[in-house]
């Protein structure tokens, strides 16, 4: 043991680390000194080096010098909270720490709650605090809502946040930091350790972790661990034929079940819930030797997914397929490779994934990268090409959302009356929330107060008064309940019933009619009246959504203007997509391709050209009786479907008379009646107008107010800001309840207060979540008097993947493959023709 750690380390730790033959690392010595010293602190290492360790030495040996309190002792609140994203994360924290602390036998008590911790444990806790309690965002604001929050908190020292970059990008984090704001004021002299191995701008959170003045930016120190073994990442090799389109990666199913019989443990990683549940089923349908295999999502009961995560701990299964609910942090200390099917869409999320194998820092993780098409293998690739040397893209944090605002105003008028002076000054030292204006500050506190000018009649809103000492205090004690009961910024997104329903001669629509099945309410918010799509083998009219229904008619024309949206939950990162472009425009770097891969872009240069980095790739052809015209900006299918969106109201205008659009990714098509390549060529539509930057202005206002998007986000947000409550005691509202309010209040918002701080914050999440408007704008500035047309005859093989996603339906099984394949054989040949 060297003399620093003998200096820092109490006896009881110095005779553990020498029993295991261990040294404390030099970044656990680091942090445990200067954190004893009064810092707050952000530890940026590599998988395995040991954070979680160090994040918790200054509570350890804080807690080990001072003792077990004696019986009868005055009360004494939490000394250690940790926060963690996950669940599972908690509990897995809480096994791992108990092991040391048990066998150093050191005075400390340690407990998790979270939401699946039964309330009679909640309600001991907060009587008899455990020393450290382990928790999530949701529970924090919990308890800060209580009277006793002050008792409960004053004697806290610590703050430790694990997987620090993810929970600060969302809107969780945006209530999390306004927690942090009030534990500040609460326990003055707090430190925060922030813990993270994955991160693009560190300065952003070490600001995030302290508090923030108007005099200066504070930020907290700075811990970064080099080196690391590097992982062993591959992608599947495979003898099959890769699609050239498609989500399942079906066809690697049977290599990939070779690959699992060679290890002892696997972890594999997929994008979506759905995603998930079919590749479990494809193994087990495959699985003759039995291999113990399970499934964890969020859509599982708690109990399934515990016997799972016990499992893993025990090593008793093979190979587990997950979403995101087990790719942070969780320490599988066997799991000897991790497979990710499907492109991971960022640097990042690959890396954190990666580390889930072989969680030790001097040994390499292994990982396969299974992409489901061709285009996915360059995203792969460059995916893989990232993590050898180190680039991260973790989303920027971002200013805090107003209808979080709401929500944390009304959890601290239920804790006690406040001045709106002291909150302001407090809310803004939480870094999201620095720059907010003190006007919009007071126009949440009064929509907290009120529901705004439209709704300041009805009793119901009024949630907070103002007191005779100028305080604002709840309304009633039911108003605590309903907050608490409803607290969260989590809002489900619901899929929504298709009701085919009949127009009569007057063209009115009728009620009643046959239920055709369920899509998710995403896909069809972004409809306006009239617009076709394909749907249980039918092509259909959008006519609107009524209550929590979607209604639709019979649609005369056989073309679906837009198709059903599938693929990945999470966007392409904006670093991966330049990566793609950058590949597809370097010689050397294609070369390095697979074979499949490598001809199929090669026969895309002899056809056509291949998207050069700095440019705009546009492609025109006839097929079928139809008109295409398909762009390749690689910007990701968010910012994709809302050019395509645009674009077609402006082809309209320009007489291109188109019928539809289609969007994925890495491009988009669009198709009509009018030959738009021969509009391009005599100069009747002109490309640099179609793409201008103007687009963002009137012509994305109108689409909005046509569109159900701004009503359906304006649900999320009302429901957040507690202006809708889903919970009531001993019941709940269901989606179509909360949707019919919802849609009430927007309408005599729109109609009276247009400028009502909730459709503000309304828009702004559309445009920043939804739409990806901020991404959209720096696309269209990047290709402005950069734009290369390409006249075909025929398709190209780089369009054939966007193609074969007009008219997919979201058809579960083989039947979707096959179709798919049927639709894909005539396609590539046309391209190779």
């Amino acid at each position: 043991m060297n003399q620093a750690a003998d200096m820092l380390l109490p006896a009881p730790f110095i005779r553990w680390f020498a029993g295991k033959g261990w040294q404390p690392r030099a970044h656990q010595l680091e942090l445990l000194q200067k954190a004893r010293g009064g810092e707050s602190l952000l530890l940026i290492a590599p998988t395995g080096a040991g954070k979680t360790l160090a994040g918790f030495l200054p509570s350890l040996t804080e807690l080990a010098e001072r003792g077990r309190l004696p019986a009868g002792a005055p009360f004494t609140g939490v000394h250690t909270l940790y926060i963690s994203p996950l669940k599972a994360l908690a509990v897995d924290i809480e096994r791992n720490l108990m092991k040391p602390v048990s066998e150093m036998a050191l005075p400390i008590t340690i407990e998790n709650r979270t939401g699946d911790t039964p309330q009679g444990k909640r309600q001991r806790q907060k009587l008899n605090p455990p020393d450290i309690l382990l928790t999530t965002p949701e529970q924090l604001a919990l308890l800060l809502s209580h009277s006793d929050a002050e008792r409960f908190f004053g004697d806290l020292r610590y703050v430790v946040f694990d997987e620090l970059h993810s929970l600060v990008t969302s809107k969780r984090g945006h209530l999390l930091s306004l927690g942090l704001a009030r534990l500040r004021r609460l326990a003055p002299d707090l430190r925060t350790i922030g813990l993270s191995a994955t991160v693009a701008e560190p300065m952003e959170l070490q600001r995030w972790l302290v508090g923030q003045s108007p005099e200066e930016q504070r930020h907290a120190g700075l811990i970064t661990v080099k080196g690391g073994a590097r992982p062993e990442i591959t992608i599947l090799k495979t003898e099959e034929r890769v699609p050239w389109s498609g989500h399942s990666a079906r066809y690697a199913m049977p290599e990939l079940y070779e690959v699992l019989k060679e290890f002892r443990t696997t972890l594999i990683f997929v994008n979506t819930r759905s995603q998930a549940e079919l590749l479990f089923q494809e193994l087990w349908t495959i699985n003759d030797d039995n291999l113990p295999i399970a499934l964890h999502h969020g859509s599982l009961d708690v109990g399934q997914r515990r016997k799972v995560e016990a499992a893993m701990a025990d090593n008793r299964l093979r190979a587990v397929v997950a979403t995101s609910t087990l790719d942070l942090g969780i320490d599988w200390g066997d799991v000897d490779l991790v497979v990710h099917v499907g492109a991971p869409k960022g640097a990042s999320r690959l890396a954190q994934r990666i580390g889930r194998a072989n969680h030790r820092m001097d040994e390499p993780s292994r990982a396969i990268l299974v992409p489901a098409n061709r285009f996915e293998v360059m995203e792969c690739q460059a995916a893989l090409d990232a993590n050898y040397v180190g680039a991260q893209d973790t989303p920027p944090i971002g200013d805090g959302s107003l209808d979080v605002l709401a929500q944390h105003v009304l959890g601290m008028a239920c804790a006690a009356p406040f001045l709106a002076d002291d909150l302001y000054e407090e809310v803004t030292s939480a870094s999201p929330y620095a720059l907010l204006p003190r006007e919009t500050f007071d126009r949440i506190v009064d929509f907290v107060a009120t529901g705004g000018y439209a709704l300041r009649t009805y009793e119901r809103y009024a949630r907070i008064r103002l007191n005779g000492e100028g305080r604002w205090r709840v309304s009633n004690p039911q108003v605590a309940q309903q907050y608490r009961l409803n607290l969260g910024t989590i809002v489900e997104m619901p899929m929504l019933n298709i009701r085919l329903v009949k127009r009569n001669h007057l063209g009115s629509i009728g009620r009643g009619g046959m239920s055709l099945g369920k899509v998710e309410e995403y896909f069809l918010e972004q409809l306006s009246q009239g617009d076709t799509f394909l749907f249980s083998g039918k092509v259909l009219r959008f006519e609107g959504i009524r209550d929590n229904e979607c209604l639709a008619s019979n649609a005369f024309s056989q073309d679906p203007k837009i198709p059903a949206y599938a693929g990945g939950k999470f966007p392409l990162s904006t670093y991966l997509a330049e990566q793609v472009r950058a590949m597809l425009d370097d010689p050397a770097r294609r070369a390095g391709l697979p074979d499949q891969v490598r001809d199929w872009l090669e026969i895309q240069r002899e056809k056509s050209i291949l998207p050069m980095r700095g440019e705009l790739l546009i492609e025109t052809f006839p097929r079928a009786s139809r008109f295409f015209l398909v762009a390749y900006p690689f910007e990701g299918r968010l910012a994709h479907q809302t050019l395509g969106m645009l674009l077609t109201r402006r082809l309209e205008r320009m007489g291109a008379k188109p019928l539809g659009f289609v969007a994925t990714d890495y491009s988009l098509a669009i198709w009509g009646l009018e030959d738009m390549g021969t509009m391009v060529a005599s100069g009747r539509l002109r490309l640099s107008d179609l793409f201008d930057e103007d687009m963002l202005g009137d012509d994305l206002e109108a689409w909005l107010d046509e569109s159900w998007m701004l009503k359906r986000t304006f649900r999320t947000c009302a429901v957040i800001a507690g202006l809708i409550e889903k919970r009531h005691p001993g019941k709940e509202k269901s989606g179509r309840q909360v949707t019919v309010s919802a849609d009430l209040i927007y309408d005599v918002l729109r109609s009276h207060e247009p400028d009502h701080i909730l459709l503000e914050a309304t828009r702004q999440d559309a445009a920043a979540g939804l739409l990806d408007i901020a991404r959209l704008g720096d696309m269209l500035k990047r290709i402005k008097g950069h734009i290369t047309h390409k006249r075909l005859d025929h398709i190209s093989p780089l369009a054939v993947p966007v193609m074969l996603e007009i008219g997919r339906e979201p058809v579960a099984g083989e039947a979707q493959e096959h179709v798919l394949a049927e639709a894909a054989d005539d396609l590539i040949a046309e391209a190779m023709a």
